[in-house]
């Protein structure tokens, strides 16, 4: 498989919802309930769940009596997001990189560093385009990325996992744009070891700054962990940037 799309077999794939979606429930309800807490969005707002995965986040949202729409370019992750569709909540097989809804959201969020994947600067450049052309004018986008410098402090080279049958063994490294992981998967399911390298961009603060910028996006709120405490460079494990589109 081709770097370029590391993504599209890996977010298919039975593992790897099992390596990171066994996380803990409450602790993400707790940041959305916190997030919608500070942000105050009137209900009824439209909402854009961008690589929403099979939509956990985006039902939150709808939960909490949104009109949300979730969108992903994986199918297996929308078919089953599809299950909890309702009046409030839709889910819509798409790649971020290309246009989407026009002038129709009032919130777009990006949650668990659901970005950065693409090879070049001008395919992010296109993703944040349709984010911020789907919002109307004083729209607000949300991203929560991972924080570059604590990470380049705290990256752990080798582990590994158990979970249930499954063994995984994690490999990081990264260089000076990307941060680099790379998983072996054994299981009795497997007839051989499956591999996969898992690429992220290493954007920083003043990098979104200028991508928001040059869609008409300004950056109004950082944030370094889920609690919403202040950012630092060194200090918080998470960038999280709440962004206005002007008027």
């Amino acid at each position: 498989m081709s770097q370029k799309d590391w993504y599209t077999g890996w977010f298919n794939s039975p593992f790897y919802h099992k390596l990171y979606f066994q996380r803990d429930e409450k602790e993400a309800a707790a940041f959305i309930q916190k997030l919608i807490s500070h942000l105050k969005p009137p209900l009824q707002s439209r909402m854009l769940d961008v690589a929403c995965g099979r939509g956990r986040h985006s039902k939150m949202l709808a939960s909490l009596g949104f009109h949300v729409t979730g969108i992903d370019i994986s199918p297996e992750s929308i078919a089953y997001a599809r299950k909890f569709e309702n009046e409030q909540l839709d889910f819509f097989v798409h790649d971020m990189r290309l246009p989407f809804w026009g002038n129709y959201f009032d919130y777009a969020f990006n949650f668990f560093t659901s970005f950065g994947y693409f090879k070049n600067r001008r395919e992010h450049d296109n993703a944040m385009r349709t984010i911020a052309n789907g919002l109307k004018p004083g729209g607000h986008f949300i991203i929560d990325y991972l924080n570059v410098h604590f990470v380049e402090d705290h990256l752990i080279p080798n582990q590994e996992k158990k979970l249930g049958t499954t063994h995984y063994e994690i490999h990081k490294w990264s260089d000076e744009k990307y941060f680099y992981k790379k998983i072996i998967i054994t299981d009795p399911e497997l007839r051989m070891p499956m591999e996969h390298t898992e690429q992220v961009a290493k954007f920083s603060l003043g990098d979104f700054s200028d991508m928001l910028a040059y869609q008409g996006l300004q950056v109004i709120e950082v944030f370094g962990d889920y609690h919403l405490n202040k950012y630092d460079i060194r200090q918080t494990p998470r960038l999280i940037l709440i962004a206005r589109k002007k008027n």
